[in-house]
């Protein structure tokens, strides 16, 4: 075992960027790269299992997302239509657990209804877990954990010197998984973009400049051996 698979990371976060500026290059319009983005979720999440990789979280759809044109966004939520209804039950037939982080309120009730049958549906597998976060923003979700503190607080549940880390992660939309390990982000951008900013306080980041619809296995790969070769510390010393 080499010392990349001794040190494979549980979780992954990624943050899938570039769909744009990938059809822009190819001289197509910019619903072409969402659409040929959304065909690549699938092989990439398919390699990661392969590889022994128990959780992925995808930065889908950001909070700030909706300020785009109405027809980019119109695009968007056709794509995600059509992946909660097709797509995924390819995932379920696997047994993959799905869950959705983010304000799902915003989305269309049709879809917020798929939403909340799939993670019925498949509550239940534990091999693997995908997290899609739609409408997802690191801020609004600790925004919204902060306020079910205070709801326990008032109730009387806790004291508020009993608060810590356990109760912030318990009331974050991801308190079902541990923290991600490694954060992907495609593109060339060097920045988390209010992606789970709390959880990835000690993740290992990996930047690279390829676009997300050309991003591959291969790709990926070299994600995960890139991270096997860190040695994380969490604030201590190398021995």
């Amino acid at each position: 075992m080499t010392t990349q698979e001794q040190n494979l990371p549980v979780h992954i976060g990624i943050i899938m960027d570039g769909n744009g500026r990938w059809a822009t290059n190819q001289g197509l319009p910019r619903s072409a790269g969402h659409k040929k983005g959304a065909e690549n979720i699938g092989p990439i999440l398919e390699h990661a299992r392969a590889r022994g990789i128990k959780v992925v979280t995808l930065y889908a759809f950001s909070s700030d997302n909706w300020k785009r044109p109405k027809a980019e966004v119109d695009t968007l939520m056709g794509l995600f239509r059509r992946y909660m209804n097709e797509d995924i039950k390819q995932l379920q037939e696997k047994h993959v657990r799905i869950s959705f982080i983010g304000d799902r309120e915003r989305f269309e009730p049709d879809m917020i209804k798929r939403m909340n049958e799939i993670e019925r549906d498949t509550a239940a597998f534990d091999d693997f877990h995908v997290l899609l976060a739609l409408s997802y923003g690191g801020r609004e979700d600790l925004i919204a954990a902060i306020k079910k503190i205070a709801i326990d607080v008032l109730d009387r549940k806790y004291l508020i010197s009993n608060i810590d880390e356990h109760k912030v992660h318990n009331a974050l939309s991801t308190h079902a998984v541990p923290y991600p390990d490694l954060v992907i982000r495609t593109s060339g951008e060097q920045r988390i973009s209010n992606f789970l900013l709390w959880e990835i306080a000690f993740a290992e980041l990996y930047f690279t400049p390829i676009y997300w619809p050309d991003f591959n296995e291969h790709d990926l790969d070299d994600a995960i051996e890139a991270y096997g070769r860190r040695h994380r510390r969490f604030g201590n010393v190398t021995p």
